[in-house]
């Protein structure tokens, strides 16, 4: 494959996907800046890497691979609580909705370890099958699977705590 061929692809990749890209990140690092300059950076290092690729139809999950671990790299360099900026804090008082309709099961993602949370974004916030969040996260199928199990267990247990703590 062309590198010309693989940049076309690519620049299509991000047209059509841009706001997924966005999102992951943000699930992330919660703060629309921080998630722009992930994406950015994602973006520079995909250009840099790209004539690496062999298979142009891995693609979108090499992308993917990369802006978890941007989103990841950012965190281990910012451990910082994540504080909301006016904008968000706006965005929520007007009664719009983000991606996460429910703010509790947003607060219940974000209390799970990184590895249950990534699997639980990648499969049902970004859609992405079993075999390609395998692919992003380089693990075994099973493995995620088994993930993908144990993380909606856990989630529904802290979903379950929060609706008690509520009800008190």
């Amino acid at each position: 494959m062309k590198n010309h061929t693989k940049e076309q692809a690519f620049v299509q990749l991000i047209i059509e996907n841009k706001e997924n890209f966005y999102r992951l990140a943000f699930s992330y690092v919660k703060n629309k800046d921080d998630a722009l300059d992930i994406v950015q950076e994602s973006i520079h290092k995909a250009l840099l890497s790209l004539g690496n690729l062999k298979e142009e139809q891995k693609l979108k999950s090499w992308f993917y691979t990369i802006v978890v671990n941007k989103s990841l790299d950012f965190l281990r360099k910012h451990r910082r609580v994540n504080v909301m900026d006016e904008a968000t804090l706006e965005f929520f008082s007007n009664g719009n909705h983000d991606v996460y309709q429910d703010i509790d099961l947003e607060r219940c993602l974000d209390d799970l370890p990184e590895k249950f949370r990534t699997v639980i974004v990648l499969r049902y916030f970004e859609d992405l099958k079993i075999e390609e969040i395998a692919e992003i996260l380089k693990e075994n199928q099973n493995t995620i699977k088994t993930r993908l199990y144990r993380a909606l267990s856990m989630l529904r247990i802290q979903m379950e705590q929060t609706k008690l703590v509520k009800e008190r």
